[in-house]
């Protein structure tokens, strides 16, 4: 079996009513406090949640080597090969934090997704605002959704204001969180109220 193939999977809540696909960033996989937080927290709303590791990650976790993600389309072919597992024709949307994120929207077309969700989308690389990504938000779903901190620096409320989003696209700001949604400890909220928030966006774009 290849390396595109053999990576872990986590399903949480198969009878949920809805489907998510829950990509990882770049630099966690499938068992970190943000993937669990989140998998758990949308299961225990009706939602079956699919995560899976990308392949360089799956390596990393093998050999404890690391190494950089996988080009777009592998990790593009890891995600579509996961969604393709299941022919339940159960309402699908795809997810992912970050890097994820990117392969989430630019795979729901083609997956027949309801809409795609990013948590964190990155804009731009860090110190790198001309470079943007916005082509990759471009999709025919009905809605979909983008969860972002007001300190993340891979996409800042002044800086994405300046932008030309989809119309399909909504934003859901978060006060206080940076790319993976932690506040500052000056603010006295929990990493976990952030997360609360998100999953409430998320529940109400699922629904």
């Amino acid at each position: 079996m290849s390396d595109l193939q053999r990576v872990a999977v986590k399903q949480e809540n198969p009878d949920g009513a809805r489907r998510i696909i829950f990509a990882h960033g770049a630099g966690a996989g499938l068992q970190s406090d943000f993937m669990q937080y989140f998998a758990l927290g949308l299961a225990l709303n009706d939602i079956e949640v699919v995560r899976f590791n990308f392949p360089y990650w799956q390596k990393f976790m093998d050999t404890g080597v690391r190494r950089p993600p996988n080009p777009m389309a592998e990790l593009e072919h890891c995600m579509r090969s996961v969604a393709q597992q299941f022919d339940d024709n159960k309402p699908l949307y795809l997810m992912g934090k970050s890097m994820g994120s990117r392969v989430a929207f630019r795979l729901a077309d083609e997956l027949n997704a309801g809409g795609a969700i990013a948590l964190g989308y990155p804009f731009h690389p860090i110190g790198k605002p001309d470079k943007l990504r916005l082509t990759d938000l471009e999709n025919n779903c009905g809605r979909n959704l983008i969860v972002q901190g007001t300190r993340d620096n891979f996409g800042k409320p002044d800086e994405v204001a300046g932008y030309t989003l989809p119309e399909n696209v909504s934003m859901q700001w978060i006060e206080h969180g940076d790319h993976s949604l932690e506040p500052t400890k000056r603010s006295g909220l929990l990493r976990e109220q952030l997360w609360q928030y998100a999953i409430e966006h998320i529940k109400n774009v699922i629904r």
